[in-house]
């Protein structure tokens, strides 16, 4: 069977490796990368270090407005799909990408598979969300990580072609730890391990909003703990606009993006993490971090009802006291699963609708 899979940012990447080395024992692939990520940090380091084949199909479409860039990489898949005739098509996750994929698919009537289907932040300002739910509606393979998850779909009418596959990135994580412990990341920037908190910040809410990147970055310089900084491009430049590179300086350790091994050895050995990912929310449960979450609602609210992640939204008093305060209040159990990437292959290779 021919599959196009369709990536085009770095948790998609992380997830496509680990599919695609399966699926190539069993199928034909060709990756099609429609350039949402075009910077080397978020790019082509994440396809290097972690021998992801080379895309087949470059789409090159860059940063735009959602409308646009959904639309640019529309039309760009139909033309490839058009073109290769696939048996079906495999997304990821929940940006413009996975959208464009699913639309694409369902207007030439080619069956499409969702891996991470079924998560719900319901919030409907989040344009995150409307990619899941309208990227579900439009799929034939739904492939949940969690029950939560499969309970979102049949709320939504949506019975058929529901898998309870688990999590691509447990995976993930488990298969490129020990690999990542090689990394020197901790020596390069002068780091013990656990003595120190990781934050990430990208979310559009957060960062095209300068009320609330300035209570972060309030927030984030009052902690008193040493804070590593990975700085996403779209946040680079919303510091800069709002002027708050000053304030950050000497306080929080501003580094470049990171590849995803180097990324996994600094979030496996942190103290804390201060986020608004939600790979990272995952990845921090998984790996045994606390996680404090600067939004008002999560997709995964698994990990805490598990008790090990907190929301605070953006108001610097709450960051800064969970930051200072929190501390996971269960065991960390297996809720997202093992062995996902085998359950999803063997589903495609099934092909029981």
């Amino acid at each position: 069977m021919k599959i196009a899979s369709i990536v085009g940012a770095r948790p998609q990447f992380v997830k496509c490796a680990q599919l695609s080395r399966e699926l190539r024992k069993r199928h034909q692939e060709i990756i099609i990368h429609t350039g949402q990520h075009y910077d080397y940090e978020m790019d082509k380091l994440f396809f290097d270090e972690m021998e992801i084949p080379r895309p087949d199909y470059h789409l090159g479409v860059g940063s735009a407005t959602h409308g646009f860039q959904t639309g640019e990489m529309l039309k760009g898949i139909e033309r490839v799909l058009l073109e290769e005739k696939p048996d079906m098509v495999l997304i990821y996750g929940d940006t413009n990408s996975t959208l464009a994929g699913a639309l694409a698919a369902a207007k030439l009537q080619i069956e499409a598979g969702h891996v991470e289907a079924g998560l719900r932040s319901f919030d409907k300002t989040m344009p995150e969300e409307i990619n899941r739910v309208l990227t579900d509606h439009c799929c034939d393979y739904l492939f949940c990580p969690t029950k939560t998850a499969a309970d979102n779909l049949a709320k939504e009418g949506i019975t058929r072609g529901i898998y309870r596959t688990g999590d691509v990135m447990v995976d993930a994580v488990f298969y490129n730890m020990e690999i990542a412990e090689r990394s020197e990341i901790l020596s390069k920037l002068g780091l013990e391990g656990r003595k120190y908190f990781v934050s990430t910040i990208h979310r559009q809410s957060n960062t095209d909003n300068e009320e609330n990147l300035r209570n972060i970055v309030n927030a984030l310089c009052e902690i008193g703990e040493i804070i590593v900084f990975p700085v996403h491009p779209r946040t680079r430049k919303s510091l800069k606009e709002y002027g708050l590179c000053d304030r950050l300086r000497g306080e929080v350790n501003i580094i470049r993006p990171l590849g995803y091994l180097d990324f996994l050895k600094l979030l496996s050995h942190a103290s804390k993490v201060l986020t608004d990912s939600g790979g990272v929310q995952k990845e921090a449960y998984i790996l045994g971090v606390p996680c404090i979450t600067l939004r008002d609602n999560t997709e995964w609210i698994e990990t805490l009802e598990e008790g090990w992640n907190v929301l605070v939204g953006v108001d610097k008093m709450r960051i800064v006291e969970m930051a200072k305060g929190f501390e996971p209040s269960g065991e960390r159990r297996n809720i997202f699963g093992r062995n996902a990437v085998q359950k999803v292959v063997e589903a495609i290779s099934k092909r029981q609708l």
